[in-house]
């Protein structure tokens, strides 16, 4: 099979075999696999992938199952690696069905980024019917499905971006207001938004110099949510501010977790958000689509945040 491998610091087209399939795990043909910011890690040597996960990038994919019971059968997974290639072997619990209406390039942007929003707005952020959420990164992968999925679950919805066309982009989303963070302080206007109140959770992608400054606009009680770490993994904070305003600091990675993690999360998805996707009421917004040949293209675009959305790379 054609696949792209990491050769020092750059992806190249390679041939490999086939992937052998490990027990309850199918063998899929891909059509498209989305490109994330892991990827783009792991390209530089900072993101191992974990002991028994192909090294071959990629965490999610759209496809159609060739062995098994389930052959033939058009679907989504989430995985944890392998996804640059023309085939992949996935756990079956970790694949659902392609949305009704819509194809496999759009497809597979969904399940790296809905894993990670669901898990972490809900199971991690206890994000609530009416509460207020500032979710950082508003027009990238993550901020857009967030704020789709935020506002259909009836939360109210603040987002930082990096160019009044991408917060413009955002509040046709649904974001209720954006925030450019290059030209206006996002504290201060989250708390203007808000009349002084703060907000309910933060969904945080930058990490470093960002979480004290995240804590400010948190209300008694608010629930941080780390996910990422672009402005760095240490950050120094008030612990009386935590203390007295009784706040809930967390977060998580997806790609280590077990079989089971991601098997109970694709079954929340499931249940709560696939009959949204199937209605067309939520979907990826793809921003750029580029063959598997180009891969590191995909990569240095993505690195250049100009996009808004998804990047995907098309593999049939």
């Amino acid at each position: 099979m054609k696949c792209i491998e990491i050769c020092g610091t750059r992806l190249v087209v390679a041939e490999r075999p086939v992937p052998k399939l490990k027990a309850e795990e199918v063998l899929v043909k891909v059509h498209a696999a989305g490109v994330n910011r892991p990827d783009i890690l792991q390209r530089k040597g900072l993101y191992p992938p974990p002991p028994g996960a192909s090294d071959i990038p990629g965490l999610e994919i759209a496809g159609e199952i060739v062995t098994g019971a389930g052959k033939g059968k058009k679907i989504v997974a989430l995985v944890t690696g392998g996804g640059y290639a023309e085939y992949c072997a996935v756990p079956a619990k970790q694949c659902l069905p392609l949305p009704k209406n819509m194809d496999f390039t759009t497809a597979a942007g969904i399940p790296e980024t809905y894993f990670t929003v669901w898990t972490n707005l809900f199971d991690r952020g206890h994000l609530k019917k009416g509460e207020t959420i500032l979710i950082h990164g508003g027009a990238s992968g993550i901020g857009t499905t967030a704020i789709q999925i935020a506002r259909a679950f009836g939360a109210k919805v603040i987002v930082t971006a990096g160019t009044d066309k991408k917060c413009r982009a955002c509040k046709k989303l649904g974001a209720q207001v954006a925030i450019n963070y290059k030209t206006k302080d996002f504290v201060a206007e989250t708390m203007r938004a808000t009349k002084k109140a703060g907000v309910d959770v933060v969904l945080d992608m930058v990490g470093g110099d960002y979480l004290p400054r995240n804590l400010m606009v948190l209300k008694a009680g608010g629930r941080h949510v780390s996910i990422a770490m672009q402005h760095g993994r240490t950050a120094e904070l008030d612990i009386f501010q935590v203390m007295s305003k009784r706040l809930i600091l967390t977060g998580s990675t997806l790609r280590p977790r077990s079989v089971a993690d991601k098997a109970a999360i694709a079954k929340a998805l499931h249940k709560a958000v696939w009959p949204l996707l199937n209605k067309g009421k939520l979907g990826p917004v793809v921003d750029k689509v580029f063959p598997l040949t180009a891969a590191q293209d995909a990569h240095e675009y993505l690195e250049s945040a100009a996009q808004a959305g998804k990047v995907i790379l098309k593999v049939v």
